[in-house]
């Protein structure tokens, strides 16, 4: 495991536009436009494993979760909207999280802010 994964999923959270962190639930949680929800950490809290929650794409929670249950979880009371639950105790493929953080974002972000990050990735 990662020396401190709280602060490398803080620093891709927060790389993306228009994000902020505030608690929630006693949680680090990012927004988008101080609104929206797209990533909760989650320190054993709830009694889970150490990880995040994310909201994600249509279908890639089941897939996820079917491919590598070590990996990734349905987590309570987000699980049934699709969110994805993703594990930090493990070993971490850090490229790998950024993608699926990248995709929390894009489910949730408006379009003009999507556009965004689609103009960073094209420069």
């Amino acid at each position: 495991m990662d020396a401190d994964p709280l602060l490398r999923l803080r620093t891709l959270c927060l790389a993306l536009p228009e994000t902020t962190e505030r608690l929630s639930h006693g949680e680090p949680t990012w927004f988008v436009r101080d609104k929206k929800t797209f990533v909760m950490f989650s320190n054993h809290h709830h009694g889970g494993p150490l990880g995040f929650w994310c909201a994600a794409p249509p279908g890639a929670q089941d897939v996820l979760v079917n491919a590598a249950p070590d990996r990734f979880f349905v987590p309570p009371y987000v699980g049934y909207r699709g969110w994805l639950g993703v594990r930090l105790d493990v070993p971490v493929d850090w490229d790998e999280i950024a993608m699926i953080v990248e995709d929390a974002y894009r489910t949730v972000a408006p379009r003009s802010l999507t556009a965004v990050l689609d103009a960073r990735s094209a420069s």
